[in-house]
């Protein structure tokens, strides 16, 4: 995967969400859509009305979308923090950090518009980049 874009109801405000609250690196990009380096992929952020029309569907926002964004960290105490940086960037903490039926340690929260995030630490194997 090398992109990532969310269809997004107020961009200024998700961008805001991303960029400072989250602390994400912006890249140059046009004025109606914002992209973000993650570890080896793009985030975009672009109008949700304006990428619906875009695909040919209707954006009658319809509950959970079936799928989350996964952020895995490297300790139970960093999925505590991180869950606290988004929710105080406006974030909406869905579930707070906690033992996993599997071993591990995960939370949740939705962004702005709904999106929901998983933080997690898995101490059976590392998901991320080769260099962490």
């Amino acid at each position: 995967m090398s992109l990532l874009t969310l269809g997004v109801r107020d961009l200024a405000r998700s961008v805001r969400f991303y960029e400072q609250g989250l602390g994400l690196p912006r890249m140059p990009s046009p004025p109606e859509v914002a992209f973000f380096t993650l570890n080896g992929t793009w985030l975009g952020l672009y109008g949700r009305q304006a990428m619906a029309e875009e695909a040919g569907v209707v954006d009658d926002g319809g509950g959970f979308a079936g799928f989350t964004i996964a952020h895995n960290v490297h300790s139970e105490q960093e999925v505590d923090q991180v869950l606290a940086q988004a929710e105080a960037a406006g974030a909406t903490l869905v579930k707070p950090g906690h033992r996993a039926h599997w071993g591990g340690y995960l939370g949740y929260f939705s962004d702005p518009d709904g999106f929901l995030w998983e933080v997690a630490h898995n101490p059976a194997f590392w998901v991320g980049p080769e260099d962490n």
